[in-house]
């Protein structure tokens, strides 16, 4: 896929996911629509997992694919406002991210929802 293409259907696909995530937490950022696999560009996925991160500016919502790329998050917030929106979202249906670790922009961070006790 040429990467017009896939920035155009991922940017469709990860537009969905931000109002999925702005129904929940009442603000929602779209961040990336393409992922770059072995060389190529490829639309993010379809599927929605929800995901916490800590960034540099605070804790973090995020709506990822299953590869862990980032679709949308919410703003920078503190903790425990960052986990209940988690908490909704799982409310809502949407499955927790399994993994480690997800990408957003250039960088790669640590989940934290999975470090708590369930």
């Amino acid at each position: 896929m040429q990467y017009f293409q896939a920035v155009q259907k991922g940017k469709t696909i990860a537009s969905k996911s931000q109002m999925k995530l702005f129904e929940i937490a009442g603000f929602a950022m779209l961040t990336l629509t393409t992922k770059k696999i072995d060389g190529k560009f490829f639309p993010v996925g379809e599927e929605d997992f929800a995901a916490v991160i800590k960034t540099h500016d605070g804790f973090v919502a995020i709506l990822v694919d299953k590869d862990g790329y980032t679709k949308a998050q919410s703003k920078p917030l503190e903790e425990k406002e960052a986990l209940d929106i988690f908490k909704k979202m799982k409310d809502a249906g949407i499955d927790e991210f399994v993994g480690n670790e997800v990408e957003i922009w250039t960088e790669r961070y640590p989940t934290i929802h999975n470090n708590l006790d369930k």
